[in-house]
């Protein structure tokens, strides 16, 4: 009696799931530290344990029962607004805009949320050929469909010429579209758009002064790519545009407070009128109630919070930075050992994620598996979780990752 409705995936095993599962029963078979599992997207420490920051937990455990017992607005508890606010700008909010958020169940829920807003049924959504595949799925379960631009030129450099003839394909049969981008840090290649590329994107979007371009910046990795305000700089550039261009900002608790489980995060508009600005709050509200209805107040309670106290904001930043600085030596030992190699890997900068290109990904992710290491086939190519793995996990990946490539493609 189901319909489809555009859910290709129904039935189908899930991928990354079926391949931790693999790695989980090989660790059972023959031990921990024989096999090297590198399929998770969340943050572990060097004994394999989830990150959870002690000071995130301590401001949860301090809320009131009705914190988290009480109905909060669909749009989010005021402190809560004003605190995604904070979080995506740090101490540089934008004057010359109209700054409006709203309350998603993490960086799904804003990524939902712009979709439905901002597209009509059958719509085209561009993003990047390399991207979280979820987009695909939020974008078939709302009756659209994702499609791709080129990432990477022959260079490995941010393909222009790719992304402004797959936009003119779109706006030539509609009137608006929406753009996903993915950075910093981008799931799956951990490449990060520089100011030039954002110069070129933005000089692609006014070429087509006709057409309205909403452009959605998923932030998910930001607070893991490195320094706060050099990875912000980009968000500069986002004011002052011509007002057919409308950016759009998905925040994520989950990876920066590692509050993965508690869904917490938001859509933010950086509207260039206040008309605009109205509308994302009131269509958003709409898309919220038909949706989750109220948000989780507990985890927009523990986030208000933070950016509330000084002293607490100090101590979760502190305490994120020292994850982050060891993986950022993750990062560093795997691509120092794919260079010594010669093991091609798309362009990393920071992130989660590195992702090796190859030909026939399915086959070399089985050779890997004979290898006793787990990472996910993602189209053409292998995504390994730096973030999950210890810093001689990452030094011993590209060496097996070679291995299975020779032995699938002979090179």
């Amino acid at each position: 009696m189901i319909r489809i409705n555009g859910r290709t995936t129904i039935g189908k095993p899930d991928k990354l799931f079926g391949v931790s599962a693999l790695a989980k029963a090989r660790i059972a078979e023959i031990g921990k530290e024989n096999v090297i599992n590198s399929t998770l997207g969340v943050l572990l420490d060097d004994n394999g344990k989830l990150v959870v920051l002690s000071s995130v937990m301590e401001a949860l455990r301090e809320l009131a029962p009705e914190e988290f017992a009480a109905y909060a607005p669909i749009i989010g508890i005021p402190e809560y607004k004003e605190a995604v606010t904070k979080a995506v700008f740090l101490d540089e909010i934008p004057q010359d805009i109209f700054i409006e958020t709203c309350y998603a169940p993490g960086g799904t829920g804003s990524l939902r949320n712009a979709i439905s807003c901002y597209s009509s049924p059958k719509d085209k959504i561009l993003t990047s050929d390399w991207h979280w595949a979820p987009y695909n799925v939020i974008a078939a379960e709302l009756g659209r469909e994702v499609v791709t631009y080129t990432l990477f030129d022959e260079d490995y450099h941010f393909n222009d010429a790719s992304f402004r003839a797959s936009l003119s394909e779109i706006l030539a049969v509609q009137d608006q579209a929406v753009v996903i981008i993915n950075t910093p840090a981008h799931n799956p290649t951990g490449y990060t758009f520089t100011l030039e590329d954002w110069d070129k994107v933005l000089d692609i979007f006014k070429s087509f002064p006709n057409k309205n371009i909403v452009c959605v910046v998923d932030i998910a990795y930001l607070d893991f790519a490195g320094d706060a305000h050099e990875y912000r700089a980009f968000l500069k550039k986002l004011t002052g545009l011509p007002h057919h261009i409308l950016p759009l900002i998905a925040f994520s608790a989950s990876k920066g407070f590692t509050m993965y489980g508690m869904r917490c995060g938001a859509l933010l508009c950086m509207a260039p009128t206040a008309e605009l600005a109205k509308e994302f709050k009131d269509a958003t509200s709409v898309a919220s109630r038909a949706s989750w209805s109220n948000g989780n107040h507990s985890a927009m309670a523990v986030i208000s919070k933070i950016f509330a106290d000084d002293t607490l904001l100090a101590k979760v930043t502190e305490e994120r930075n020292h994850y982050m600085k060891n993986l950022q030596e993750r990062g560093r030992a795997f691509m120092e050992e794919a260079g010594k190699i010669g093991l091609q890997c798309c362009p990393y900068d920071s992130g989660f994620f590195i992702t090796v290109p190859c030909d026939n990904a399915e086959e070399v992710g089985k050779a890997l598996q004979a290898l006793n290491v787990f990472a996910i086939p993602l189209g053409p190519g292998i995504r390994v979780s730096v973030a999950s793995n210890t810093i001689a996990e990452c030094r011993a990946i590209p060496g097996k990752l070679q291995q299975a490539i020779t032995q699938i493609n002979g090179k």
